[in-house]
């Protein structure tokens, strides 16, 4: 059987590995400038899908579409500025919602998940993009008239509940921060919110855990844009011990937890991978961000956390690792097509759950990219809008496996044209910064630690699923590869005075 000597083979592939992260080739899936924030629209001939474009209605065609990846939001009390539940509501917008929907992955598009469908990983949860043959009937539907068609070919609709409840469920504990008042007109406000004790007594291990805003705005009331509902902006948070007399977090036990911001998604944990909410622990809610809306607000966010069983323990560890550039960042007005790179490597065998590029408002694209010797793998290219922060968890069975070793990459791409409309003024040059005017570059998704025999597992799982050496997953490039006893290879070596 053929072996690899772990301790030898990452020495020799180490020149390797280096040579090809500087020798990476640039990074591409679309035929534009990778920062264009307004390619070409994505558009398509229904007859090329069996489908006849006179045929299709609302009734039977656009209205199971709209419900399924637009209604979540587009509803009487959701956040978008207008509702999309009946033909009348959505007949005016037919032409607008054929030219969102064909942006696909780049700055305002609808729905807003920036996915790029011809390169990489596919496979996510909460996916809400449309496939080829949908926008194609979106297209012929709104070229044709928008015709209603036949109400008995409606599908039921959907009972939006107004009472704000969790989408992941009831939780198990909800903590509340304090109220914030934020006047009607104001400068934006950062700061240090303090700490909020959890009340617990036991330690339990998070499955859940999602952050909502709850204020006094009316939830039928109007708003033109998202932020018009809210003034939280976002809020970094760790979770931890507290002290002896209860004013911080004990530094050894402190752990952040993932970001809230305004349109991103619950965070669902791996199941073998909960994370740890300790007795007598406490929130520090550390770096919050507020803005005015237009009409005084006040209101507090709610952190709703659903546990795992008592007796649960996590099989996986968190993976720590940093990947981008929040500060050392030197952003030139009036350029398009900026590209800013980082790079790190893996310290162990490593699984990627979830891939959050976060720029700031000049951003518009980030790739991501495993390289493994001389071999560079795309993981997923996204789009991006400041407007929209998103998180693209991967489904399980397609989540990134990646040896210990390998190089992970980031590629940023930054427009500070006119063409980019979220700018303030293009003018300016900016630097690293928390304010949306100036810039980060960073990966905030989350990964775990595997270890060999659990790195083993996971790709024979995976393998067991293929048909052949010729059905590929880009995100376990291993998978075929001759099946070693890692911990006898490096007893042999030692024997042999390999050894470390």
């Amino acid at each position: 059987m053929n072996t690899i000597q772990p301790c030898r083979m990452l020495l020799r592939l180490a020149l390797l590995f280096l040579l090809g992260a500087f020798l990476a080739p640039p990074l591409s899936a679309q035929s534009i400038a990778g920062s264009d924030p307004h390619p070409d629209l994505h558009l398509y001939d229904a007859a090329d899908f069996g489908v006849d474009p006179s045929a299709v209605t609302f009734a039977k065609d656009i209205a199971p579409i709209l419900q399924r990846s637009c209604q979540n939001c587009h509803n009487p009390s959701g956040g978008a500025p207008m509702s999309l539940t009946t033909y009348d509501e959505v007949r005016p917008w037919a032409q607008v919602i054929k030219n969102r929907t064909a942006i696909r992955d780049r700055m305002g598009a609808m729905p807003p998940f920036f996915l790029e469908k011809d390169i990489g990983i596919q496979e996510f949860k909460y996916d809400p993009t449309l496939s080829d043959e949908e926008l194609a009937m979106i297209q012929a539907w709104a070229d044709n008239g928008a015709p209603r068609g036949d109400p008995a070919d409606m599908p039921p609709p959907i009972a939006f509940d107004k009472t704000g409840r969790w989408t992941i469920g009831e939780p198990d504990l909800v903590v509340r921060s304090a109220e914030f008042t934020m006047p009607e007109v104001a400068a934006d406000w950062w700061g240090d919110l303090g700490l909020v004790p959890t009340g617990l007594t036991e330690d339990r291990y998070v499955k859940a855990v999602e952050v909502r805003e709850v204020n006094d705005i009316p939830v039928d009331g109007s708003a033109s844009t998202v932020g018009g509902r809210y003034i939280f902006h976002h809020m970094t948070y760790s979770v931890g011990e507290l002290n002896e007399d209860d004013t911080a977090l004990d530094p050894e036990t402190s752990a952040s937890f993932p970001i809230h911001e305004v349109g991103r998604n619950a965070d669902m944990f791996p199941e073998k991978a909960g994370r740890l909410l300790s007795a007598n622990s406490a929130l520090h809610l550390r770096a919050a961000h507020l803005h005015a809306n237009g009409r005084e607000t006040t209101g507090h966010l709610e952190f709703g956390f659903v546990f795992h069983p008592k007796d649960y323990e996590p099989e996986y560890r968190r993976a720590r690792f940093l990947l981008g550039n929040g500060t050392d960042i030197d952003v030139p007005p009036g350029r398009s097509n900026q590209e800013f790179h980082s790079f790190t490597v893996l310290q162990q065998h490593t699984k990627i759950v979830a891939f959050e590029p976060h720029l700031h408002a000049p951003g518009t694209r980030m790739c991501i990219e495993a390289i493994w010797g001389g071999n560079h793998f795309t993981l997923n290219c996204v789009g991006y809008d400041h407007n929209w922060v998103k998180q693209y968890v991967y489904e399980d069975d397609a989540a990134p496996l990646l040896p210990k070793g390998t190089i992970l990459h980031i590629v940023g791409f930054l427009d500070t044209t006119d063409a980019n409309e979220n700018l303030a003024d293009n003018r300016n040059w900016a630097g690293g910064g928390r304010r949306s005017v100036s810039n980060m570059f960073i990966d905030l998704g989350y990964s775990v630690e595997l270890t060999e025999e659990q790195f083993q597992a996971e790709m024979a799982e995976r393998r067991a699923k293929m048909k052949s050496r010729n059905d590929y997953d880009v995100g376990c490039f291993l998978c075929w590869a001759p099946v070693t006893d890692m911990t006898s290879t490096i007893a042999e070596e030692e024997e042999q005075g390999g050894g470390r």
